[in-house]
């Protein structure tokens, strides 16, 4: 995917800074068409055999709204229903002008692009015709979001801890613009990037997607968005359909021993009224939180919660003292999808890692003999 997905998100949050005021709106200001639909009034929840609210079906989580707030916000947390219009017809408008077609007749890239952000640029890349993460920001009792996180009050990550800054460095040190050349070498790191399939991230291995999208906690992310939960009286499985993760939470019962490591944790669950709250642990030392900073100490507090027969309410809680600061909160809904959970081929039985590998080498192979030809 190259720096593709991260070059859409920055797009989209300096969209979203550019599209509204940072003024607090006024209580009539953030009225606005929720995306949830209205509470059911009088209607009973759909429930189960055994009693519980019927939590089965399929959801689209795709959405506008950021994970963190642009730091213009401060902290404000809600939009007016204006803005929040504003900035989706700023989001069509980029969406289309990015999704036209290729002329048929163009000329060739150069080498190694031409350093725009489109496909032409990134050579092997993909337009915004492929990105589906929704046509609109979300709304909670009406009112709009300017981020899905809510806590810190400022709705941004908290400052990472010394180890959580170390971290970081040594995986960023390997992300690098594409310039076709075995910069790893150049750099002589006794350790290069690519000397080893299993030091490639996790979406690249198609282990995890990207973004946290699998969770805990499971995050919007560019695209297949869509969830299937599937209820049982012991358990809960969610089906994702990037990468077909499956979460398989338990309902009751006792965490494994502390060696016992799983990329999406380990997941029990119980009810507290209506509300399924979920308990993870025993995280692996990567995870979907990894880019994000996270470690093995991570821990996870979600809950679901059905709001209507149309939408799940989904919350959740963070903590990782190795990592942050402080723990961190947030919200958003998950609206019913008359739609399925599609196959996610990725990589195509990941023949795709194996090229990746043998395109470093042929790099390597590049560079060792411009050193011998004295270049």
């Amino acid at each position: 995917m190259g720096n593709r997905p991260l070059v859409l998100i920055a797009t989209a949050t300096a969209a979203l800074a550019a599209a509204v005021a940072t003024a607090e709106p006024s209580a009539g200001e953030r009225e606005g068409g929720p995306r949830q639909g209205a509470p059911l009034a009088g209607k009973e929840l759909p429930r189960t055999a055994d009693g519980h609210p019927d939590l089965s079906g399929v959801y689209d989580v795709a959405t506008l709204t950021p994970l963190e707030r642009p730091e213009m916000f401060g902290d404000n947390l809600y939009l007016s229903a204006e803005q929040a219009q504003q900035f989706e017809a700023q989001a069509a408008a980029f969406r289309a002008a990015t999704s036209t077609r290729s002329d048929p007749n163009r000329e060739a890239p150069p080498a190694g692009g031409d350093g725009s952000p489109g496909a032409a640029g990134n050579v092997g890349g993909y337009n915004t015709f492929w990105i589906d993460n929704g046509d609109d920001t979300f709304a909670i009792e009406g009112k709009h979001r300017t981020s899905i996180i809510h806590d810190p009050p400022n709705g941004r990550l908290p400052q990472l801890t010394p180890r959580g800054m170390a971290n970081r460095a040594i995986l960023f040190r390997a992300f690098r613009e594409n310039t076709g050349q075995a910069w790893w070498l150049e750099e002589q790191m006794e350790v290069g990037p690519y000397d080893d399939p299993e030091m490639r991230p996790l979406g690249e291995r198609c282990l995890l997607g990207f973004g946290s999208t699998s969770g805990p906690p499971m995050l919007p992310v560019l695209y297949n968005n869509v969830k299937r939960i599937v209820q049982t009286p012991d358990h809960v499985m969610i089906l994702n359909e990037m990468v077909h993760d499956a979460r398989i939470i338990r309902i009751g019962g006792e965490h494994p021993p502390a060696d016992v490591r799983r990329w999406m944790g380990d997941s029990i669950g119980h009810w507290e009224g209506d509300t399924l709250v979920v308990d993870t642990t025993n995280f692996r030392d990567k995870s979907g939180l990894y880019l994000y900073g996270a470690t093995e100490d991570l821990h996870v507090v979600e809950r679901f919660r059905r709001v209507d027969e149309n939408t799940l309410h989904y919350s959740f809680t963070v903590e990782d003292p190795s990592a942050w600061a402080a723990p961190w909160s947030g919200e958003y809904p998950w609206p019913v999808a008359d739609t399925s959970v599609y196959e996610y081929a990725c990589h195509e039985a990941n023949y795709a890692l194996g090229n990746i590998m043998r395109g470093a080498r042929l790099l390597e192979a590049d560079y060792e003999q411009a050193i011998a030809g004295g270049e």
